[in-house]
């Protein structure tokens, strides 16, 4: 068996101090997510993607001019509260989306952090580091837990070098070597894969799930996360979470991972190392 896991951002990768913060109020979250899915179900469910797509925004890519196959809208473009309580479509293909992963067998994957480092002492890099291990961990563990082997598609990211090093790490070095990945993670123009479009759709949902979670008191007037798409979320997702402030539970850090090789062979995830939120 062979799973993909197609990969975005959600958040924002910047410090954050308040929503009302002159400089630093993108997002209180960052994280990875979107979906994994076998590889038996990866043509059909782009397929259908860019059905969905091409019929509830046809006027847009109308007017842009270009091929359906390569425009894209974003997810945080698409899921603004604007967008969702005023038009009833744009909820029901969040929720069409969440079955059809299901429904190939697939799940919503996500794994994010409440940034709470002072911007003085903030580093972007390692924090997408850190997340990007935490994330392969967990993708690891899944695949074992299926018997199965995992690749991992992501959007093309400026540091490049720095992804494949952490991956490498993760892949073949430390304690438990990330060995049912079997190549580290390709990166690819998103708006020439409708899976990536879809992953970077889930991402907006998500972005907005977490920094209602984080900072209710701020982000108020994105109850509807919890109000549209929280059970749904929860149900279509597996080891997934957000680790607010108050989360006890320490997440690997970049340093965690020597480069040691270790060729032996998968072993079965204990119950210990499950991180399931």
């Amino acid at each position: 068996m062979l799973y993909f896991a197609y990969l975005d951002e959600f958040g924002h990768i910047g410090p954050y101090v308040a929503r009302d913060d002159p400089a630093y109020n993108d997002s209180p979250v960052f994280g990875l997510g979107g979906m994994i899915l076998p590889a038996s179900s990866v043509r059909q469910f782009s397929t259908w993607f860019y059905q969905l797509k091409c019929n509830m925004l046809a006027w847009e890519i109308g007017q842009s001019g270009q091929h359906p196959a390569t425009w894209e809208k974003k997810g945080s473009a698409l899921f603004t509260t604007m967008n969702v309580e005023k038009y009833r479509q744009v909820r029901t293909a969040a929720n069409r989306i969440l079955n059809k992963i299901r429904a190939c067998g697939g799940h919503v994957f996500y794994v994010g952090l409440e940034k709470n480092r002072p911007v003085a002492e903030f580093k972007a890099q390692a924090l997408y580091l850190t997340v990007l291990g935490e994330a392969m961990k967990r993708l690891n563990q899944y695949a074992d837990q299926n018997n199965a082997d995992m690749v991992i598609v992501m959007d093309e990211h400026q540091d490049r070098e720095a992804i494949l090093t952490r991956a490498s790490q993760a892949m073949y070095g430390g304690p438990s070597p990330r060995r049912r990945i079997i190549e580290p993670p390709f990166q690819v123009e998103s708006e020439r894969y409708q899976t990536c479009q879809c992953a970077d759709w889930l991402c907006g949902l998500v972005g907005r799930v977490g920094a209602y979670q984080a900072r209710p008191d701020e982000w108020a007037d994105m109850a509807w996360s919890q109000t549209y798409f929280q059970d749904r979320l929860d149900a279509a997702s597996v080891r997934s979470s957000i680790r607010l402030q108050t989360a006890a539970a320490e997440v690997e850090t970049v340093e965690a991972l020597p480069a040691v090789v270790d060729t032996g062979l998968a072993q079965p995830v204990s119950d210990n190392d499950d991180t399931t939120a």
